[in-house]
């Protein structure tokens, strides 16, 4: 059965993304040094050889438990949701050939035609809110499960109607002090989790919560 997950990065202070990580500062990553501050949040993914792979960067990288888990998300994944901000960033900073190879559903209130990118990766643009994303990837994804991308906003939106079965956390030893939260506006609808894994290395503790 297909499953809904979240697979995100966090600090210890509970942001996915720095202060100044806009599409305003998009080309500036000294405003604020958000550039910075992203790139330690997300350090530990940058030399896994599957990483390094996936978005065509070269051979050779790092392997082991963390490159594997990275490997199964990736794989696990038959279609993923994104919200308009997250695209956008992503619109400019990712490859030609986009590292999603699935579809993508973008929720957003401009109306699009799907843009298609090499690689098997193609985004669809929803203007009827997170069910119908939800019951269009829920279809794509087949018998592979749907990741919820973020950003904040989008994941609290799932997270408040119920729907997401695990949460995939790499928790970085770094404090930003400001920027977006993952874990507000949040309701008493968010159901209960327990702890699944733990798995520590110097530059993140990656955890998994499945629905109690």
């Amino acid at each position: 059965m297909t499953r809904v997950f979240v697979n995100i990065g966090l600090t210890l202070d509970g942001y996915m993304a720095p202060e100044g990580m806009s599409m305003e500062h998009w080309d500036d990553p000294a405003y604020k040094d958000w550039g910075a501050k992203w790139g330690a949040l997300m350090g530990w993914i940058f030399d896994l050889q599957y990483f390094r792979e996936n978005l065509k960067l070269g051979t050779g990288g790092d392997t082991g438990p963390v490159d594997d888990m990275l490997r199964r998300t990736t794989e696990r994944t038959g279609a993923s949701i994104m919200g308009k901000r997250m695209f956008e960033g992503g619109e400019r900073a990712w490859p030609d050939n986009a590292p999603f190879h699935t579809a993508v559903y973008v929720l957003t209130h401009q109306k699009r035609e799907p843009w298609v990118r090499p690689g098997g990766t193609t985004f669809y643009f929803v203007n009827d809110g997170i069910e119908g994303a939800l019951e269009q990837a829920r279809a794509a994804a087949g018998e592979l499960d749907v990741r919820i991308s973020g950003g904040a906003n989008v994941i609290q939106q799932y997270l408040n109607a119920g729907v997401v079965d695990e949460i995939e956390i790499a928790l970085a030893p770094v404090l930003f002090g400001g920027g977006r939260r993952l874990f507000e506006n949040t309701t008493d609808a968010v159901p209960s989790y327990r702890i699944e894994r733990a798995l520590h290395t110097p530059l993140a503790t990656h955890l998994r919560y499945v629905r109690a």
